[in-house]
Order: structure tokens, then sequence, then C-alpha cells
């Protein structure tokens, strides 16, 4: 296959949103606080100093009592009254599959209801059979940074072992509702996203723990362990759901030749590779255990951990890629990176870097031989509304094309790409620094960071080229 030969046949052309970011309606439905609902946005800061890291159980609260700051994840873009047409844009532009994810929140209000939440459910019934009616096949994500807020305040996250069995009845009651509906499921979202989301991801509050570091492995193994035992329920419920894990990919080159530096690019990417190495292959790398060792990281194992782990190994691995970086070998010691100078970036300080794309896909596939899914690709861009109502993003454009180049040169590498997922389609919610001016659809939303604007949906150029390159199945990328 050359790098202009189409895509096959069974590709997945998709799109990517986050519940978290795009529903809103925060508390209509029945849904209880989540994690995300507590995103302060603040532009009085940098563009990459906005996000949103660890918080402590007085921040948790005073962030549910203010009445006065600006939390844009609980409007979103108001996909929850907005869905259908919104997928029906997105199809037009010849998507064939959709990623979205489920608000726990919106399941088990408080995460440890007796019961889940029936109106939450019936909304995801209407969402999936929506998708569903749209031509797309749906691609669903199961904790997405929706933890319900009670599970950090009256537990401690995911460091507490009662989320394992908390977690995987949750799972049980959406697997079941849409066994013959769903079949590519991805448990967690960018499950080895422990630096810069830790507390969206884990929500363990920094005042309750003596060890952050140690805490957030074990949170980690808490959760690995739920996402087998859901694997292996979830392979009882319905033979055909296919289960992966996902990553943020984190793997960055050595910043120069020298040894020293080569080495520490390879343990800053066996680390990044642990999480998927246990997913996978069932159980803890040895070179882990050196780097838990070495800085001195404590993790539990309970009787039967190892056991889950082994049995319920993933089917396929899922990843976002935005950017690159590099790594010297202070820098590893201090878990920090460096811009590669040889790489443009935006405002936010994300490199544009498609070869890395093709050695990501590379690298994986000779890691693991299963099937790979880019379940994120995307890039953020001020996006000016022209006064007629246009939106002319050539960048985009440029971006998603040579990415794709990169996807079509992997599969000729014969590398097994499932499909690729921008991220995300419709302009939403930014993730780390909780803004809508950093945006990355191929549809404009006319909201503004203050929350303001009509709310229209408005197709940009990079619509029309999408829709050219789905309508040849990747042959056409000019």
């Amino acid at each position: 296959m050359s790098a202009s030969a189409p895509f096959p046949p069974s590709f997945l052309w998709g799109g990517a949103i986050a519940a978290n970011q795009a529903e809103g309606a925060w508390r209509e439905g029945g849904k209880g606080w989540s994690l995300a609902d507590l995103n302060l946005y603040r532009g009085d800061l940098a563009p990459t100093d906005r996000n949103n890291s660890e918080l402590t159980t007085d921040q948790v609260r005073a962030a549910m009592s203010d009445t006065v700051g600006r939390y844009p994840k609980r409007d979103g873009i108001g996909f929850y009254h907005t869905y259908d047409s919104d997928l029906e844009l997105m199809a037009g532009a010849g998507m064939t599959a959709f990623r979205t994810s489920i608000s726990w929140a919106r399941i088990f209000p408080n995460g440890d209801d007796a019961e889940p939440n029936e109106e939450g459910l019936a909304f995801y019934d209407r969402l999936i059979d929506s998708i569903i009616a749209h031509g797309m096949e749906p691609v669903i994500t199961v904790s997405h940074y929706e933890m319900p807020v009670n599970l950090t305040l009256n537990y401690d996250g995911w460091y507490s072992r009662e989320l394992i069995d908390l977690f995987v009845r949750y799972c049980e009651v959406v697997l079941r509702r849409y066994a013959g509906k769903v079949r590519w499921w991805i448990l967690v979202n960018q499950i080895n996203l422990i630096t810069h989301e830790s507390f969206n991801h884990l929500g363990v509050a920094a005042d309750r723990v003596d060890d952050m570091w140690s805490a957030k492995y074990q949170a980690i193994h808490h959760e690995l362990v739920a996402c087998a035992r859901a694997t292996r329920l979830g392979r009882e419920i319905d033979p055909d759901f296919r289960f992966g894990v996902m990553l943020a990919h984190g793997n960055e080159d050595p910043a120069s030749p020298r040894p020293a530096d080569r080495l520490a690019a390879m343990r800053q990417n066996q680390m990044e590779y642990f999480f998927s190495d246990v997913a996978l292959r069932g159980r803890y790398p040895g070179f882990a255990r050196r780097v838990f060792a070495d800085r001195g990281i404590e993790v539990t194992m309970a009787d039967g951990d190892e056991q889950d782990l082994a049995e319920g190994a993933a089917d396929y691995l899922a990843f976002s890629y935005y950017y690159t970086r590099i790594v010297d070998a202070e820098s590893f010691e201090t878990r920090t990176s460096k811009d590669n100078p040889y790489l443009a970036a935006n405002e936010w300080g994300w490199s544009v870097n498609p070869t890395g794309l093709r050695v990501a896909l590379n690298e994986y596939w000779d890691r693991y031989q299963v099937p790979l899914m880019i379940a994120e690709n995307g890039f953020g861009c001020r996006d000016v509304l022209a006064d007629d109502g246009t939106v002319d993003d050539q960048y985009r454009i440029a971006y998603m094309r040579d990415h794709l180049r990169a996807v079509a040169d992997a599969l000729a590498d014969g590398v097994d790409v499932i499909g690729w997922f921008w991220w995300g389609p419709i302009d939403i919610v930014s993730c780390s620094s909780s803004e809508m001016a950093k945006r990355y659809g191929f549809i404009y939303v006319d909201l503004d960071d203050t929350g303001a604007g009509s709310r229209a949906r408005i197709p940009k150029a990079s619509y029309a080229w999408f829709r050219r390159v789905t309508a040849s199945c990747g042959a056409d990328l000019d």
C-alpha cells in the first residue's frame, strides 16, 4: 500500500469528544457533581499555564460553593440538547464512527448510589441510538474525567480500593444496557496521564495522602485491576465486545546522541508503556518495579490482583496523539521534558510532528501486535469567524493531511490501524485550559470563553476537505 492508496474499507473515520467538555446540562437529568465541574477558567493566565492540576478537599468544596467563578465544562456546548443535529452535521462530513463518553456522575450521581439513575441511562439510550441512526459506529469511553465528586470527598478517589467494586458495578450497568449496540469500549481515557490531569483522572485530593506519587501509582493499580475485572465481565455479557486500553502518547525522543540522553528516553518511554504493558500483557514489567524501588514508590497488591490482571487483558490499544517532546538525563530525573527545537508549535506549546505519529504506530505495533486505534488526533488553534460567516482553517487542513499521510504510511508498513478519530470534530471546551478559544473542530461553535455567543454551528473549510477525504476512503488527501 502506498501513502496515496485508499485506507481499508473497514477503517473507522471518526471524531471524538468527551461528555464533560460538550454536554453541559450539569444539573439536569439527575446528574451529580463530577470532577470536571470543578475546572475553573482562568483567563488571566498565559495559555501554557491554564492547566487544572491537583486540588485539595478545601479547594474542591470551595469550587462547589463558588457563585462567581466561571466553570465552562458545566455548560459545555449544550450537546445534551443538540446532540441529534450535531451528529447529523458530523455524519455529513463522512464520519463513520463517533467516540464519546458516558458521564459516571449521570449514571451514579454519587458513585456509591444503591441504584443507577434511570434518567441518565435514558439519555445515553437516545444518544447511542442517534449515533447509530446517523450511520456511525459508537465508540464509548466509560471514564473520561467524569468521576462523581463524592468519591473524592468521602473516599480517596482511585487511591481507595473500594473504587474497584464501584467502578465494576458502573461498568456492568452500561455494558448490559448497551450490549448489541456498542462494540468498541475504552474503559479509561488516557490511563497514563497522571501528571497534567492527575486530579481529573484519579480524584485523589492532595491533602489526603502523604506521598502523592505512591498514591498515584496505587490508584492506577486499582484502576487497572478494575478494568481487568470489567473486561472479563464484559466478555461474559457480550462476546462481540472489544475492550481497549488507552494511552496519551507520551513517548519522547532523546535530546541528543549522548548515551545518557538515549538511556533517559528509553526509561521515560518504558514508563509510558508500563500502563499498556500491564493492560495488554497482564503483568507488571520488571523495569517498572525498578523505577518504583529507585523512587521510593510503594504499590500494594491484594490477593487475586495478579490473576485479575492476567485474565482481563485488553483487546486493542487506543491512544491519543497531539505532539512530541524530547528528554535528557537531567529532565528525566525531575519528571520534566523539553520542546524539540526542530518543530514548530502553537501558542499552547504543542509541536507539530506527523512523522512522530508514524513512529508511534510502528513502535506500538512492534511491541504489542494488537489492533491500534488513534482515538484522538488534533491541534488547538484560534479560529476567526469572518464577516461572511466562514472559517478558512487551511492550517487545520494541513495538519490533518500530514497526519493522515503518516497513518497511510504506517498501514503500508503493515501496522494494523483500525481507525483515526479527530479531536474534536465540533468545537468543545478545552480539557486542559477550560477555554473555547483553543479550537479543534471542523465545525465552528459560536461561543467564546465568557459563555457568550449564539451557539450556532458553522462548518469550516476543513469540513468540506474532510468530506472529500472520507468519500475517497483516504485516497484524496490533496
